[in-house]
């Protein structure tokens, strides 16, 4: 799919599509539309009313219908899959222009196995000093006091070096620190952006001054020794770009960080990497510089977006007993969490190993319920939906489960911007999405669905008795291996209605996403 662009159909007029494309039998046990039972309705969420309003503004010659119908002989459900209530959501269309979009769900969660759980999911707290208690108003503001000393009387201290924990008693003076102290690109105490990296200190040390003053001193005089300023500039190469990369926003519109470490499988690139000291050190100071670089990309304005949500894969990663790994992780770990208080919005780890859970059980005692509260794990057959609870589809990447490819021509017509719609498919069920065209245009759509086990098939019904339905794509058996993604196109030179079918005859519920856009043409 990301290598090809989405192969165009052209309706021919009527005496050439009877010759080259004869009309398609009808699918069996699908019943007319016009006996199908109404769906109930419910009121519609404002959330989703808003996302319809977009695509009524995006999709003016067209309207979209979504229906499912029961197959002959269904199969027994899993005991796992419970069946609930059906659901309608409809929205009127706009005159003849309109977009309107019904859904018809018939689903309730598998039971979902979570391992280990949070007591308590973590919240992102207010950096507006009017949200603030007054105890918290009021160490911000000696904090402040503090900073403010210490840069006049240029009386920041250095104690022992950064690598170790333990802050010992000021030993000697800096005497030539400048006036101006900058810490990730932001001059302290220059504007109200200063209360928004102190808070990040004092809610690291738990509004605790002293030590909240310490840690930012500590963080000041490592910045200085390892020459953060210079490494943010250095070419260091680009072998680690799959490793560690940025790819899209939550649902929040925290940037998204993936973290491949399944990559280090390559035993070339583990030993260039981790192979002896001085290439741990080189990836040391990559990784740095890559955090540098993300976070300078954030808003530290009160209010303002400045934490990143984190995904670590963990498919195929090199287990605990890589010595060599294990050290490099340990010493990045520690210059993170001393160095880079409360960048973290969410910490998300899928396709996780029995190895991982068990590690992580036997330090879970050692954490704080504030840093165990922004952990979420997922297994191999939960990462996609996992992920969808925090990101959108069309934001997450393909290898994924989501829509997103890097922008390059493989993928002209779509990009994160394009939102997607979720659809269930119920065990046993065919899924219709129709996609009905009241001008003539060009209508581009992608869709997948996740597993997939399913047949997808595509075609053209024209609105007037004398046309014939076009076979956009036959019937064809999807499988897990084939393309994660089906993109197509279609010249609208007749109205009427292009149908999605997806046919499920497995037990199992499946995820449908699917977008689509028009475009205009000329004769």
């Amino acid at each position: 799919m990301a290598d090809t662009a989405p192969t165009e159909h052209t309706l021919q007029p009527p005496s050439t599509a009877e010759e080259d494309t004869p009309p398609p039998p009808p699918p069996p046990a699908v019943e007319p539309a016009a006996t199908e039972p109404p769906l109930a309705s419910v009121e519609v969420e404002p959330v989703k009313q808003e996302s319809v309003t977009e695509a009524e503004e995006h999709h003016p010659a067209v309207t979209v219908v979504e229906k499912d119908t029961p197959l002959t002989e269904p199969p027994p459900e899993e005991p796992t899959l419970v069946a609930a209530e059906q659901v309608s959501v409809t929205v009127p269309e706009k005159e003849a222009e309109g977009v309107s979009v019904a859904e018809s769900d018939k689903s309730k969660p598998a039971d979902v196995k979570k391992i280990p759980e949070s007591l308590v999911s973590f919240k992102e707290e207010s950096n507006i000093v009017s949200d603030l208690s007054d105890s918290e108003r009021k160490s911000l503001e000696e904090l402040k006091f503090l900073v403010q000393e210490s840069i006049k009387n240029q009386t920041f201290t250095t104690g022992t070096p950064a690598k170790t924990q333990e802050i010992q008693t000021p030993s000697t003076e800096i005497t030539d620190l400048p006036q101006e102290v900058s810490i990730w690109g932001v001059p302290l105490l220059k504007d109200d952006r200063t209360d928004v990296i102190l808070l990040k200190f004092l809610r690291a040390r738990d509004f605790k001054i002293k030590e909240s003053f310490a840690m930012l001193k500590k963080t000041i005089l490592w910045r200085k020794e390892f020459n953060i300023e210079e490494l943010v500039d250095e070419d260091l190469g680009d072998d680690l770009d799959k490793v560690v990369f940025m790819h899209g926003h939550d649902k929040e519109g925290h940037p998204v960080c993936y973290n491949v470490y399944g990559e280090f499988q390559n035993k070339e690139l583990y030993n260039k990497t981790f192979g002896d000291e001085e290439k741990r050190n080189k990836f040391l100071r990559w990784r740095i510089q890559f955090l540098e670089r993300s976070i300078r990309k954030l808003d530290f304005n009160p209010g303002g977006i400045n934490t990143i949500f984190q995904v670590s894969d963990l498919k195929n990663s090199p287990g605990p007993g890589k010595r060599e790994l294990r050290l490099a992780t340990r010493q990045a770990l520690h210059l993170l969490q001393d160095n880079y208080p409360e960048f973290v919005a969410k910490q998300v780890f899928i396709n996780v190993p029995w190895w991982y859970l068990a590690f992580y059980t036997m330090i879970s005692p050692f954490m704080t319920q504030r840093t165990k509260s922004k952990f979420v794990f997922a297994g191999p057959s939960k990462t996609a939906e996992t992920l969808y609870k925090y990101v959108s589809p069309e934001q997450v990447p393909v290898q994924y489960g989501g829509l997103s490819v890097d922008y390059c021509e493989c993928n002209p017509e779509f990009t994160v911007n394009d939102p997607a719609t979720e659809i269930i498919v119920k065990p046993a069920t065919k899924q219709t999405v129709e996609i009905i065209v009241n001008e003539k245009c060009i209508i581009v759509w992608e869709l997948r669905v996740l597993g997939w086990e399913v047949t997808y098939s595509a075609e053209y019904v024209p609105n007037t008795d004398s046309g014939y339905t076009v076979n956009i794509q036959k019937p064809r058996k999807m499988t897990p291996t084939d393309e994660p993604v089906v993109s197509s196109s279609f010249k609208i030179v007749e109205l009427g209605k292009i149908l999605l079918t997806i046919d499920n005859p497995t037990s199992k519920k499946k995820k449908l996403l699917y977008r689509y856009k028009d475009k205009p043409y000329s004769d």
